[in-house]
């Protein structure tokens, strides 16, 4: 990715930063010069990432953290905030999700989704937001999906913690416009991760999935950059509360 946008000095918070969509954001991120926090579970994943953006002369520092844990959670913004002395930036990525239909969804494993879906980013937004408020502003961009509008079987609690946390990105951007913390969302459809890979990995299930979507491809978790790059920028500062879908089309065709 071309370096589009300036963000040196600027500190950014990622998770789920290690893999997939939020490892090519926290990519993007260090390219157009931030500090990047990356965040999650997988040690050895952030690692590699961090690797990588240190290889090409940026500035990673990666933390393992459990975001079901509010102790660690409240960690994490404490390191960035003894490392780097800020925090301008928080892609709340992280998610989590189980292929199984409601009638077998286990009641903690529904707990687990919305905990780590929406739980966990309103407590991790809020302590990152008090830091935002001190410093003069921030943006904070949730990575939602298109099944927060749209009905489906088999993830059915995933889509409803995404459509929870639209209408969170909503009220938080309302309540903290004042701070001067932009609060968006970006949407991806099916893309090709290893979160999506049961969806994917199947050629006929990947051509039915591809008939659907206009562009006639899934997308890759580079595709999906862009759109929060710009929501991170000055382009976006008057744009807050909205969710931009990135999917190749998929909504406008149903």
């Amino acid at each position: 990715m071309s370096k589009k946008y300036d963000f040196t000095n600027k500190v950014a918070i990622v998770t789920g930063g290690g893999k997939g969509i939020g490892k090519a954001i926290a990519l993007g991120l260090a390219e157009c010069g931030a500090k990047v926090v990356l965040a999650a579970r997988d040690k050895e994943a952030l690692d590699q990432t961090a690797d990588e953006i240190k290889q090409k002369g940026g500035e990673a520092l990666a933390h393992v953290v459990d975001l079901m844990d509010t102790a660690q959670i409240d960690r994490l913004v404490e390191t960035t905030v003894s490392t780097y002395g800020r925090i301008d930036i928080l892609i709340n990525n992280a998610a989590r999700s189980y292929l199984k239909p409601l009638m077998d969804l286990r009641e903690d494993g529904w707990d687990k989704i919305f905990g780590t879906n929406c739980k966990a980013v309103f407590l991790l937004s809020r302590g990152a937001a008090r830091i935002m408020k001190e410093k003069g502003g921030g943006r904070i961009i949730n990575i939602t999906t298109i099944g927060a509008v749209r009905g489906g079987t088999g993830m059915a609690a995933y889509h409803a913690s995404k459509a929870a946390l639209s209408m969170l990105t909503k009220c938080m951007a309302v309540e903290w416009a004042f701070m001067n913390i932009n609060v968006n969302a970006v949407g991806p459809g099916i893309t090709k991760t290893a979160f999506s890979q049961p969806l994917w990995q199947n050629p006929e299930m990947e051509k039915m999935i591809t008939g659907k979507i206009p562009k006639g491809k899934i997308a890759e978790p580079a595709d999906i950059v862009g759109p929060v790059l710009f929501l991170c920028s000055e382009d976006a500062d008057y744009i807050t509360g909205e969710t931009i879908y990135v999917d190749g089309g998929a909504l406008a065709n149903y």
